[in-house]
């Protein structure tokens, strides 16, 4: 049976307030997702929050009554409580009908099957959480096996780069490494290192890429450093036809990998 918590001051929401900043995160292996379609969908991935914050309003919505039932039947806890305590947890002037909170569930390199996609995407020092959770969005859409982030990456488990991956963090393999044992884990097996580069006179059109195919995009500013260019297997170039000398970080990423999968089809 859900509790009822109407106060601020109560421990339980100061201590979930901390989870929007990365230290306590961290200290707690613990993290934020809000809105009811994100919250289902994770539902439906098998994903189910330690603890579920719900509006008494919506308390009567199936989606909500469903993710009740299924956190507490789990061992988590359900929490009824207000619009004002929901938009404190989740930084949001007008929140979802849904807070969760959810253990953290990175994926080790070794625990990866490259045999198991054809794509998977990989991002080296992405800063921007919006660029991270969309690039997830695109993993999940093209069937990638998972992303791969390389280096200083902005977290993935922030309540902007959830709210951004409109569910995908539930549904797409995450694995954090530095760049010597991504090399390595990579070399190990079979598998392409295609980069997204301005350098290079190869269209993205233009080769066949192999599979499993890792599509590797740089930072968003400085793109990737020379040493992790010359490790790929293939530098390949997106034209830009106007003015604009480079497309988005998350949007070369979407390109590329429709582009491989469109591969996979016509072979």
């Amino acid at each position: 049976m859900p509790r009822q918590i109407t106060a601020f001051s109560n421990p339980l929401i100061k201590r979930v307030r901390g989870l929007r900043d990365k230290k306590h995160r961290r200290e707690e292996g613990l993290f934020l997702a809000e809105g009811l379609r994100i919250l289902t969908e994770a539902r439906e991935a098998g994903r189910l929050p330690a603890y579920l914050f719900f509006a008494a309003e919506s308390a009567s919505h199936p989606l909500v009554r469903a993710l009740v039932e299924a956190t507490e039947g789990a061992g988590g806890e359900a929490v009824e409580t207000n619009a004002d305590i929901l938009s404190k947890l989740s930084g949001k002037d007008n929140p979802g009908a849904v807070v969760g909170v959810y253990p953290e569930f990175a994926v080790p390199l070794e625990a990866l099957d490259r045999s198991s996609a054809r794509i998977w995407l990989v991002a080296e020092r992405l800063r921007d959480p919006g660029n991270l959770g969309t690039i997830l969005r695109t993993a999940d859409a093209v069937g990638a096996g998972g992303l791969i982030l390389v280096d200083d990456c902005v977290d993935p488990f922030s309540v902007e780069a959830v709210r951004a991956s409109m569910g995908a963090l539930f549904t797409v393999p995450v694995a954090k490494a530095g760049w010597d044992a991504f090399r390595d884990w990579l070399r190990a097996g079979p598998g392409q290192l295609v980069g997204l580069s301005l350098d290079t006179d190869h269209g993205y059109r233009e080769p066949r890429y192999e599979t499993p195919t890792f599509l590797l995009t740089g930072n968003e500013a400085q793109g990737m450093p020379d040493f992790m260019a010359a490790e790929c297997d293939l530098l390949v170039k997106i034209p830009m036809l106007g003015k604009a000398d480079s497309l988005n970080a998350a949007v070369a990423t979407a390109v590329m990998a429709y582009e491989v999968l469109a591969q996979g089809d016509r072979s």
